[in-house]
């Protein structure tokens, strides 16, 4: 993961959390660099915080993205043999990414 927080990150994930009344502690992030903040007892780095959120939401647009393309392909599936077996072979390969993806986010 890259260093310290971008300058984007400061003005629009850092600055509105301090104006919030989150209070910003003299430690930083092992991972990132980010100054920790405290708010409701719990501390916490906003910068690696966005950047998961960021990086699951890009997941799920991926798994979204190969299983609408498993629905097309399931729902038009060709009469020829060689044809369906392509289909399938593809649907397969779909699968095991879909399997692997979700692994990746420690879901199944």
């Amino acid at each position: 993961m890259k260093k310290g927080p971008t300058e984007w990150e400061m003005r629009n994930i850092i600055m509105p959390l301090m104006l919030s009344g989150a209070k910003m502690l003299d430690r930083h992030c092992p991972k990132c660099g980010s100054p920790l903040f405290e708010k409701d007892g719990r501390v916490f780095c906003p910068v690696c915080e966005y950047r998961e959120k960021q990086r699951k939401a890009e997941m799920k647009g991926v798994e979204e993205k190969l299983t609408e393309k498993l629905n097309e392909l399931a729902n038009s599936l060709p009469d020829d043999i060689d044809e369906l077996e392509k289909h399938l072979r593809a649907m397969e390969k779909i699968i095991e990414l879909l399997e692997r993806y979700r692994k990746l986010e420690g879901g199944e």
